[in-house]
C-alpha cells in the first residue's frame, strides 16, 4: 500500500509528521511493503482556509491512502469523494507511521475529528 503522509522536512524515515495535512511543506508517499519513499513539495501549503486542493496535489501519483495527525473537513470529504481513505496516525515520524500501518493500527479519520480551521489546534490524536 502507498500512503501519503504530510511531513515537516526531508529526513527520510525520521521525517516528522506535519500536524495538518493541507499546510505541510512536503508530502511523502510511503510504500508500506518496501519502505520506499517519494517526497515532493506541497505547492499549495499557503492556501486560504477552505481552499485546500488535496486530491489535485496528489494527481498522477499512485496513492492508496493518506495518514495524518490532522485534516480539515473539506479536505477529508474531497478524499472520500475520490475513494481515498484517510487514516489518523499517532506517529511522530514516518518510521512510526510505517510501523502503525504494518501493524494494522491506523484507524479511519472520523469526520467529527476533522479540524475546524487553520490555527484552531484541533489536531486529534487518539
Amino acid at each position: 500500500m502507498r500512503i501519503c503522509v504530510p511531513t515537516e522536512h526531508e529526513g527520510g524515515l525520521d521525517a516528522l509528521v506535519y500536524p495538518h495535512f493541507g499546510s505541510a511543506p512536503y508530502f511523502c508517499l510511503l510504500d508500506t511493503e518496501t519502505a520506499e519513499m517519494e517526497r515532493f513539495d506541497n505547492s499549495d501549503h499557503d492556501h486560504q482556509h477552505g481552499r485546500c486542493r488535496p486530491v489535485q496535489q496528489l494527481a498522477g501519483r499512485q496513492v492508496d491512502a493518506v495518514a495524518v495527525r490532522g485534516m480539515g473537513r473539506n479536505a477529508l470529504s474531497r478524499f472520500a469523494a475520490a475513494g481515498i481513505p484517510v487514516y489518523l496516525t499517532t506517529g511522530s515520524t514516518l518510521k512510526d507511521v510505517l510501523s502503525e500501518a504494518r501493524g494494522g493500527l491506523l484507524q479511519l479519520l472520523d469526520p467529527e475529528e476533522a479540524c475546524q480551521g487553520h490555527g484552531h489546534g484541533n489536531h486529534h490524536v487518539r
